[in-house]
């Protein structure tokens, strides 16, 4: 594995033994670089950045690697936007040179535009049609209000239909240059061969001409650091659903503190993906309160956010919420034992493991460690901060962070 940077590009590579090649270029361009008046910006043109090139229309992009048996993605998130694409080895040089070209000469024709704002509009209506998937971005929209973090990826209906294509090329043009670029790389190739690969593609584009289209442009990112105390609210929102939903939750830990191991321990002892979670026991296997019920921690650089989420019969809420609040309680007051702590461990070190055996995995979590701290963080390093998490540490994160006066409630009933 190597992390360089190529003319202004963070660059990762991870050898593997494996037919498949994967490569995704990371963009430091979300939801919390946008003005408030462009809600879902990073978005929108996350969805136009496949719609036409200098060199390329929409179909020429879209069948490129399909016709290879590949496949290009996109996804975009509060703090990032990530262009990927999987393809056979031999056909890894096309993968690349399109994501680069994709990158830096996408033109953004007003036809295409028109159109795919219905698409994206569409979207938004499908997505509030599934509360589970809603309450989401409506509890963060409380927890972060009046900082960049607040606005919801996909944005609103009024805002995608207001967004010209001048405020897009701005965003463009401002967001898509070398220092916000990571492109990472898990391939059965030479890092020497993929490097030249790379570097032949970013030449092409000079992409240090940025910094002359950016000239007469409006748009100005958010720049902002998000306050890390908030006010907390206890929210009810009438829905017609037959099931309820709530989320408990509260800000947290960013990034770059050092607590944020515990606090992703204890997370996932609650909460998290094994069917032996505490919540996931106590609710569901011992009570059968919920079919579903789950506890994360997302990370971003200057706050966090730890969300409880559990869907249950409206007459069971607040007994969801009575048993939820007692064991929150219990590992505010109590430390864990070495038994359970060790066990918790283990399983979370194993869960991580074999999560990162996954090629996809390995190339995202490259590519966001570069985005992020500007260099790639093993996984050896990440379960040595694990391994060293004590009892203590364990009940000073659940105090702070499940503090009373922090948590907020927000329930769909």
């Amino acid at each position: 594995m190597e992390e360089k940077s190529l003319r202004g590009i963070k660059f990762g590579f991870r050898k593997s033994s494996s037919p498949v090649a994967y490569c995704a270029l990371h963009i430091k361009s979300g939801t919390r670089n946008e003005e408030a008046a462009s809600a879902g910006m990073a978005h929108f043109v996350e969805h136009l950045i496949f719609k036409g090139t200098s060199h390329k229309t929409s179909s020429v992009i879209n069948s490129r690697l399909e016709k290879l048996g590949g496949e290009l993605n996109a996804y975009t998130t509060k703090e990032e936007t990530v262009l990927q694409a999987t393809c056979l080895k031999e056909d890894l040089p096309k993968a690349i040179s399109l994501l680069i070209e994709l990158a830096f000469c996408s033109t953004f024709p007003q036809k295409e535009i028109d159109m795919e704002r219905g698409v994206v509009i569409e979207e938004i209506r499908s997505y509030k049609d599934s509360p589970s998937e809603q309450i989401y971005d409506d509890f963060e929209e409380l927890l972060f209000a009046g900082t960049p973090l607040a606005t919801p990826i996909l944005g609103n209906i009024p805002s995608i239909k207001r967004i010209t294509r001048k405020e897009i090329l701005g965003y463009y043009y401002r967001m898509f240059v070398p220092e916000n670029l990571s492109f990472s790389v898990v391939a059965d190739k030479d890092e020497e061969y993929v490097r030249k690969i790379l570097a032949k593609a970013i030449e092409k584009y000079s992409p240090e001409s940025f910094s002359l289209r950016c000239e007469g442009t409006s748009f100005k990112p958010c720049t902002g650091i998000t306050p890390k105390e908030s006010q907390r609210f206890d929210k009810v929102i009438t829905k017609k659903n037959h099931q309820a939903h709530c989320i408990i939750g509260c800000r947290a830990y960013s990034f770059f503190e050092q607590e944020r191991f515990a606090l992703s321990l204890l997370v996932n002892i609650l909460g998290g993906p094994a069917a032996n979670s505490r919540f996931n026991v106590l609710l569901r296997e011992k009570n059968g309160l919920v079919y579903s019920i789950d506890a994360s921690y997302t990370q971003y650089c200057d706050s966090g956010a730890v969300m409880i989420y559990f869907g249950c019969d409206k007459s069971n809420v607040d007994k969801c919420k009575e048993l939820i609040f007692k064991t929150i309680e219990k590992y505010r007051t109590s430390p864990v034992s070495e038994r359970e702590l060790k066990e918790a461990k283990k399983q979370y070190i194993g869960q991580l493991a074999i999560s990162a055996d996954n090629s996809e995995s390995q190339l995202l979590s490259m590519g966001k460690s570069l985005m992020v701290f500007g260099r790639i963080k093993d996984t050896s390093e990440l379960i040595k901060n694990i391994e060293s998490i004590t009892s203590a540490q364990i009940l000073q994160v659940a105090e702070d962070t499940f503090d009373p006066e922090k948590v907020s409630v927000l329930t769909y009933l």
